[in-house]
């Protein structure tokens, strides 16, 4: 497979990685690009023992955590790039998509990179826990147990932000109705 295959057939899984493992619409592109570029200088020791999109899950990783690791990481332009799929919807459905990925985001930001990974590959990707477990180079169980404390914490988190938004008498009535 040629470098310019992987690239067409996977440009847009490893945006969609990168964009959740909390890389900033402004700077996914050039991290991106850095995805492949590593691609091309190690293809040749991709032996094909995993899927490729556990090895390039695997390089997505690594560089977005670096990413976020950076401290001179540019501030997310406010009029940033948005999904054409997203574009396309009439603006009502539009501005309640984004503000439900504005949420998640925010969510995924609360994780550690370890429990973000499963979870965005689990739940977004949808890829096998077995493929994922070797390309986190973790136990499956170990995965799984980073998945089921994922999914807690966001829960946690979409809780509160729920709270957080709603009128101050829609919280009081929400916290009698679950009493």
């Amino acid at each position: 497979m040629t470098l310019q295959q992987i690239f067409e057939e996977n440009a847009a899984y490893v945006w969609r990685v990168l964009r959740r493992l909390g890389v900033r619409d402004a700077d996914v592109e050039d991290v991106c690009q850095e995805v492949f570029l590593v691609v091309h200088r190690k293809l040749d020791t991709f032996d094909g023992s995993s899927a490729l999109r556990t090895w390039l899950y695997g390089i997505c990783l690594r560089l977005a955590s670096e990413y976020r690791r950076r401290p001179h990481r540019r501030r997310e332009e406010v009029a940033g790039a948005v999904p054409e799929q997203i574009m396309a919807a009439p603006q009502d459905e539009t501005l309640d998509r984004r503000r439900a990925l504005d949420r998640l985001d925010a969510a995924l930001d609360q994780l550690d990179d370890d429990k973000r990974a499963v979870f965005v590959l689990y739940e977004i990707e949808q890829l096998p826990m077995a493929e994922i477990a070797q390309a986190a180079g973790c136990p499956l169980q170990t995965a799984y147990s980073r998945l089921r404390a994922a999914r807690a914490q966001i829960e946690a988190t979409m809780r509160r932000q729920v709270l957080v938004a709603a009128p101050a008498g829609a919280a009081r009535l929400t916290a009698r109705s679950s009493a």
